[in-house]
């Protein structure tokens, strides 16, 4: 029978492994390509991706702290550099998931931008599945604009690949 904890964990392995195969066909792509955007989404395909990324740094890191530093825009990173980063978000998704599933995680948002919300292990873990989600879209919105191929990133194919294979 699947747990509710089982459930949570496959939307964070999708969201990971849809970043990760989003990055492999971009990592393909000619670079000047890939710098275009399209109206209507956050911007250029590396700077999308390296937005999501970060973003997910950022949530992880209010799993732990109530407060973060000042948010610093460090401009788009490489794809390899993005790839590690993710691979690594996997680990600590992992751990989070775990400590949740124990009872353990005790996240807060004290920021003077935003209510206080304790506890904001939810509205952290919604919103990144959320973000994600929101970001790959705009990508591979950006690559159909485009005329190129658009990976397939939807929980189909996901479960297909990864949990019959």
């Amino acid at each position: 029978m699947t747990s509710p904890s089982d459930v949570v964990r496959d939307a964070f392995a999708h969201h990971i492994w849809a970043t990760l195969r989003l990055l492999d066909a971009v990592e393909a792509l000619d670079p000047t390509v890939i710098e275009q955007g399209i109206d209507g989404t956050y911007g250029p395909i590396p700077q999308t991706i390296t937005h999501l990324v970060d973003a997910d740094d950022r949530y992880l890191q209010r799993l732990s702290s109530a407060t973060l530093p000042p948010y610093e825009d460090h401009g788009t990173q490489p794809i390899p550099e993005l790839q590690r980063r993710v691979r690594d978000h996997e680990q600590r998704w992992a751990t989070a998931l775990t400590q949740l599933g124990a009872g353990e995680l005790d996240a807060r948002i004290v920021d003077r931008d935003w209510p206080a919300t304790p506890p904001a292990e939810g509205l952290l873990l919604l919103q990144a599945i959320h973000h994600g989600n929101d970001h790959r879209t705009q990508v591979c919105s950006t690559l159909g604009a485009l005329g190129l191929e658009v990976p397939d990133l939807d929980g189909w194919t996901y479960w297909r690949s990864e949990r019959l294979a």
